[in-house]
């Protein structure tokens, strides 16, 4: 049975049918801009138009035309009200344009300023209650240049012929191809999707597909996808073409896990050998991340025209069912091959990024630090904590070291594709000052529980771990997520002393660290100034797990 959204949105489509005949490795923006306008404040910023109601419910509705690189549609933003206001703002970005705005029936007015809209509300938002916008828009969406870093709409065709679209928009925002209030740190609680296609396509989406229809007329087909748990925006996605399905059920730690996987065609025998990689990640990233967090939304992975990305319980896929990055292995250790770079990578996100999810783009390191780490737990896994370590300690040939982890906040700007990297190495560097591999899978499996479905702030992370370790992380934190800097120790060895101290160091640095010395493990706490330490020989190493340089002086 259809319910009031379902005829709402048939009527429409009827509607508007009548009237309209190279990339880094890192999946994101990764803009290159030190200068900030109004609209890059607007973009990034808890506007006071913001400010006022949290979300709770998008039902979006969307007809997708690729013939002419077309889509219209519809948003209804169901929301609470927090505070009094008469302003609103909904994001959408050029080319498209919202065509109407409506609430209990009313039509309101708005002004934009770039990609915000503030619309201008005539009923009276009193604290506690739920309103509902009813917001309409249509247009050639932003074509993705280079996705999924340069993101928006991907049209192409299959080696068939046929159409296969996808979407594609972190760091670009969710509203280069749909109305939203596109600011990370409110997730709406759930969230319906409709979307029209030819009806010799598919349409996939986040969530469970709860039902189809097929229209008597005009040659279209309706997919509805239901999402029952908080989503990011840029983790909503839609993808198109001529999908086969296959599935499993998974015994994971909250009972039986659908995993399904949307293939084109012709792939699809391929597909069920190269996607045994699921399930030996869901197996690995459980037990040191705990739960898969949306058991109720099921795990996808969805074939694509581009590389992939972490769209929620719908990861996308474009490696070219080969091992590696595109073949490649990242670390330079032979490692990287064990594994589909892009099924690893991009499921780990669902546990930091889509569970856990920043609340400022300037904090994308959460996301990404941890996500880059967890490559090398799978290895750790599945082949042993040397093979972890090889793997992750080869990755730091990628660090550039060219600015901070953290970018500037609220101006929707990240910081340096070093948090892919470095971040994981630091990750790996604190790992060993814990000293205890039960305590740090308590750490991070503790992170999933304490954050679970919410957005956070680097300050909460660093709490949190500081907290669990019973260590004060402050000069940690702001040496690796804030500094460009590596710490050096440098070192003197004579007549039987030991003197060292760290350089290139923020204040207060004093992190230990395990050497050899003639074969023998001992630890070191250098601060800034030297210190000495009577030695036997003069064989000296430090341990390669800490993220370090090391330099002897004379």
């Amino acid at each position: 049975m259809q319910n009031n959204y379902t005829k709402l949105y048939l009527k429409y489509c009827f509607f508007i049918s009548a009237f309209i005949i190279n990339g880094n490795l890192q999946a994101q923006l990764l803009q290159n801009k030190s200068n900030f306008t109004k609209h890059d404040t607007l973009r990034g910023s808890i506007t006071p138009e913001r400010k006022w109601w949290d979300l709770s419910y998008y039902d979006l509705n969307i007809k997708v035309q690729p013939d002419n690189k077309y889509i219209a549609g519809y948003n209804i933003v169901r929301y609470k009200v927090l505070k009094s206001h008469d302003v609103i703002q909904i994001d959408l970005q050029e080319p498209l344009e919202i065509t109407a705005i409506s609430q209990d029936n009313e039509d309101l007015n708005f002004n934009k300023i770039g990609p915000a809209h503030f619309i201008f509300l005539k009923k009276k938002q009193v604290p506690g209650e739920y309103n509902e916008l009813y917001i309409q828009y249509a247009g050639k969406p932003k074509e993705a240049v280079n996705a999924p870093w340069d993101g928006g709409f991907s049209w192409k065709k299959d080696k068939n012929g046929k159409d296969f679209v996808a979407t594609s928009c972190q760091g670009l925002g969710a509203s280069v191809w749909w109305p939203n209030k596109d600011h990370m740190y409110d997730e709406v609680d759930s969230m319906r999707i409709a979307v029209d296609v030819p009806k010799d396509l598919i349409a996939i989406a986040n969530g469970r597909l709860r039902d189809t229809y097929e229209y008597e007329y005009g040659g279209y087909k309706l997919y509805e996808w239901f999402v029952s748990n908080p989503i990011n925006n840029y983790g909503v996605n839609v993808n198109i073409g001529d999908y086969v399905n296959f599935s499993e059920v998974y015994k994971g730690e909250k009972g039986d896990l659908d995993m399904d996987y949307w293939v084109l065609s012709y792939n699809l025998d391929i597909a069920k050998e190269q996607f045994k990689d699921a399930p030996k990640m869901m197996k690995a990233f459980e037990h040191w991340f705990g739960p898969y967090p949306f058991y109720e939304d099921s795990f996808k992975l969805v074939e694509v025209p581009y590389l992939g990305m972490e769209h929620q319980s719908s990861i996308t896929y474009g490696n070219k069912y080969i091992n590696g990055y595109l073949g490649r292995d990242l670390s330079r250790t032979g490692w990287g091959l064990k594994f589909d770079f892009i099924i690893i990578h991009e499921a780990g996100h669902e546990w930091f990024a889509n569970n856990i999810t920043n609340k400022d783009i300037a904090d994308m390191w959460i996301h990404e630090s941890f996500t880059a780490y967890s490559e090398n737990l799978f290895l750790d896994y599945h082949y042993g904590k040397e093979a972890s370590a090889d793997y992750v300690i080869g990755t730091r040939a990628n660090i550039q070291n060219d600015k901070p982890i953290i970018g500037p906040y609220n101006v929707n700007k990240e910081g340096s594709s070093d948090m892919y990297y470095k971040g994981a190495n630091m990750l790996h560097t604190l790992r060993q000052l814990v000293e205890d591999d039960g305590l740090w899978r308590q750490i991070l499996r503790g992170l999933n529980a304490e954050f679970y479905h919410q957005t956070v702030t680097t300050k909460q992370i660093e709490d949190y771990i500081s907290k669990n370790t019973d260590k004060d992380l402050t000069a940690f934190f702001n040496q690796y997520l804030r500094d460009v800097r590596i710490p050096t120790l440098e070192y003197k060895i004579k007549n039987g002393e030991l003197k060292f101290r760290y350089i290139d160091i923020v204040e207060n640095f004093d992190m230990p660290i395990e050497v050899e010395i003639d074969g023998k493990s001992e630890w070191l706490f250098p601060n800034s100034e030297w210190t000495t330490k009577s030695i036997e020989g003069d064989d000296f190493k430090v341990d390669r797990d800490y993220y370090i340089y090391s330099k002897k002086v004379e």
